[in-house]
């Protein structure tokens, strides 16, 4: 039950159902979502099954313990709304939790899910929740996805008040920028709501029911776009103020008062990030509803996402400095070891203490000193005359030439910097799809012949708006002063930026804006340094390339904006 709070989100979730935009409602295929209001929150929870009285067919009788394809073991039914169910699923072939989407194979969205499903799993991005399998077995249809008991929904992380400003401004970003891969692919989401937001246990935002909820729920748009990037809108509106942005309750959160319009988020709660709230308006902004002090609307999540590139980067909050316990002496450090204890109510008269160094202890000590420094002056005395009567028969020597030990202290030099060896690395995809990831190994095997190239782009040499940048995450091993990267490159022309982050994993969980810069360098050669002002203590290095040069056709691809990588070294 633990995990179905957290990871057993199911794509059947009934509330806040309300459509983010009118034409949202008039854009269904089979008037499921005109006619949600039967679809309580009471009866999912009891699991009561609507199918009957809507004429649907009704799903397959199935129980706990039931397999699918002798692989998929049915643990605990989640679901069972409108002609299908939703499970939490053991594979018993890998030994790992997953969610199960059930319907029956003559149900009349049975092909629009299966082919959904199989779309989304194409995909790919570790941004979304995977499609582990779609299956028509027989008189049944089941999609097998992700199960995630680390992370936690966007409704129930808003249960306990809003989030902060970098909370918020990371969950913008990351959705947005995944929306963006995703419909740049021709995918749509059409249910984006809080429940289908989820925040693992590394801070990673991902999504869930990429197409298959609304294939699942006959929900379709004559502006998917607009559609996705308006329940974005609504999303960082929540986080912003924990209240939902339209009238009627929805999701657990209370909705705008009656009668007073879309408000921005700032004028709902104070001390709300300025640029956030703005960012918030822009996305939800529909009929009228952005204010004229707002810049223009964003229509899609590819101008959400570059709003928010134009936006300065929210930094993480500071460490709460907790000031340790204040040092309590013990009786014997006190002085009141073996004393009798103080009878209650009588005041205890305070010695006064001696003056200074007229105690027994403090004339020992005085008399000390004076000893010292009087053995002090006499010694200095005899070695001062020594030197002069020795000076002469030493007069000789002062021409000679001195030399020094190795080991003098006085003669310290600076430390050659030592390669450090790469243990792993993977190629960084920030949007969109991969370059060359079987290639990523090229980079540090010590042979220039081979490398990493990206791919082909017609406009240069920035990536944007293409892509933020391209790069590899190398694994060193073990946490590691790194001062210099080194980078030899196929290509020359004008030019070749590469920048240098501390990342925390080979799988970083936040985007390149959440990372330590460690240097970054320009060059319109075949080789490229990029040294740190100082060594920055890292395990993982992301190498991130921005700008690349416009290079010839040659026997890997065609004229344009591209680069490759022979030999990637690190010294510390």
């Amino acid at each position: 039950m633990a995990e179905r709070s957290t990871a057993a989100v199911d794509v059947a979730d009934n509330s806040g159902d309300e459509p983010l935009t009118a034409q949202a409602d008039q854009s269904t295929a089979d008037g499921v979502a005109n006619n949600r209001e039967r679809d309580t929150d009471s009866d999912e929870a009891q699991g009561s099954d609507t199918s009957e009285e809507s004429g649907k067919p009704s799903p397959p009788e199935l129980h706990s313990g039931h397999k699918l394809a002798r692989r998929y073991r049915l643990e605990e039914c989640v679901t069972r709304l409108d002609g299908f169910s939703s499970w939490r699923a053991v594979d018993e072939k890998l030994r790992r939790a997953v969610g199960v989407h059930l319907l029956p194979a003559d149900h009349p969205r049975a092909r629009s899910v299966l082919a959904a499903a199989r779309s989304s799993a194409l995909l790919g991005d570790p941004r979304f929740v995977q499609v582990l399998d779609a299956v028509e077995d027989n008189d049944l249809v089941y999609v097998v996805h992700e199960w995630l008991p680390d992370a936690t929904e966007l409704t129930a992380l808003l249960a306990s008040g809003p989030l902060d400003a970098y909370d918020a401004y990371q969950m913008v970003s990351q959705v947005a920028s995944a929306m963006a891969a995703a419909h740049r692919e021709g995918l749509a989401h059409l249910r984006l709501s809080p429940n289908a937001v989820l925040r693992t246990s590394t801070g990673q935002w991902r999504i869930r029911g990429l197409a298959v909820n609304a294939a699942l729920r006959g929900i379709s748009s004559d502006t998917p776009q607009r559609t996705d990037t308006e329940a974005i809108g609504a999303l960082l509106y929540a986080t912003l103020t924990q209240r939902w942005p339209y009238e009627s309750d929805a999701h657990g959160l209370a909705g705008l008062p009656k009668d007073i319009g879309l408000i921005p988020p700032d004028q709902v709660r104070a001390g709300i990030h300025r640029g956030l709230s703005e960012l918030a308006m822009r996305a939800l902004a529909n009929d009228g509803a952005t204010a004229s002090r707002h810049e223009s609307p964003c229509t899609t999540p590819e101008e959400l996402v570059k709003a928010i590139g134009e936006m300065p980067r929210i930094r993480p909050p500071e460490p709460a400095y907790t000031a340790p316990p204040q040092y309590q002496r013990t009786a014997y450090q006190q002085g009141a070891y073996g004393r009798p204890a103080p009878h209650p109510g009588v005041t205890q008269p305070v010695p006064t203490p001696p003056p200074p160094l007229q105690s027994r202890t403090g004339k020992a000590l005085k008399w000390s000193v004076s000893a010292l420094l009087i053995a002090a002056l006499g010694l200095g005395s005899w070695q001062l005359a020594d030197a002069l009567m020795e000076r002469g028969g030493n007069a000789d020597d002062q021409n000679q030439t001195q030399t020094t030990d190795g080991n003098d202290k006085n003669d310290e030099r600076t430390k050659p910097a030592k390669p450090i060896s790469v243990q792993a690395a993977q190629e960084y995809v920030a949007s969109g799809s991969a370059q060359a990831p079987g290639d990523v190994a090229n980079t540090y095997d010590g042979d220039a012949s081979t490398f990493w190239r990206t791919k082909k782009y017609n406009e240069g040499p920035k990536l944007a708006p293409y892509k933020p940048g391209v790069g590899i995450v190398y694994d060193l091993g073990s946490p590691q002063d790194v001062s210099t990267a080194s980078v030899g490159l196929r290509y020359t022309g004008d030019h070749t930026t590469v920048h240098l982050y501390a990342a925390d994993s080979l799988s970083p969980s936040t985007g390149v804006d959440g990372m330590k810069e460690i240097a970054s360098a320009t060059t319109t050669g075949t080789s490229l340094t990029a040294k740190a002002s100082k060594p920055v203590k890292t395990r993982y290095v992301l190498l991130w390339m921005t700008d690349v040069p416009n290079a010839p056709s040659d026997g890997y691809s065609g004229a344009g904006y591209k680069q490759a990588i022979t030999d990637v070294t690190f010294k510390g």
